[in-house]
């Protein structure tokens, strides 16, 4: 064995170079495919949740001291993550959002556009100085949005 030969090997470097070089852009192609595919997949959006997009009514009643809230349109919404908050006369006021007509709370049913919920109908009428919101909330707990609001006529 020649020990000048292998002193000329170990000091030739001329194919790292080219090698590294290869590597990095195997690397890179690799991840620009992973984010085109995040995105084309769409598996970005699936990590965050959106609130939900719902427009309500309030229709109160003075003569029968009740307020109707009414989904008028928009996305549906599972009943279990909507509430009724706020306060009424001084009190506060919390309701979990009823799918209509059952008179039971519609528990893991979606609310729609024309499902509607009465408050103060029985022995709890509404005052007319109230100030009530739909609030949407997730099963979780983790964010919460209002989605609409209103204040009575005498608020």
């Amino acid at each position: 064995m020649d020990l000048t030969n292998l002193k000329e090997l170990l000091t030739e470097d001329d194919a790292v170079s080219p090698v590294i070089g290869v590597i990095l852009m195997v690397a890179i192609t690799v991840i620009l495919a992973a984010v085109i595919a995040s995105f084309v997949l769409g598996l970005g959006d699936q990590a965050q949740q959106a609130t939900p997009q719902a427009s309500f009514s309030f229709d109160y009643s003075e003569s029968d001291s009740n307020l109707k809230i009414t989904h008028d349109g928009g996305d549906s919404i599972l009943s279990d993550e909507l509430y009724v908050r706020g306060t009424a006369g001084g009190n506060s006021n919390t309701g979990v959002w009823h799918n209509l007509p059952s008179s039971s709370p519609g528990s893991g049913s979606d609310v729609t556009a024309g499902n509607s919920v009465t408050l103060g109908t029985g022995t709890d009428p509404v005052p007319a100085d109230y100030d009530v919101r739909v609030v949407y909330e997730t099963q979780e707990g983790d964010s919460s949005a209002t989605l609409a609001q209103d204040t009575g006529p005498g608020a």
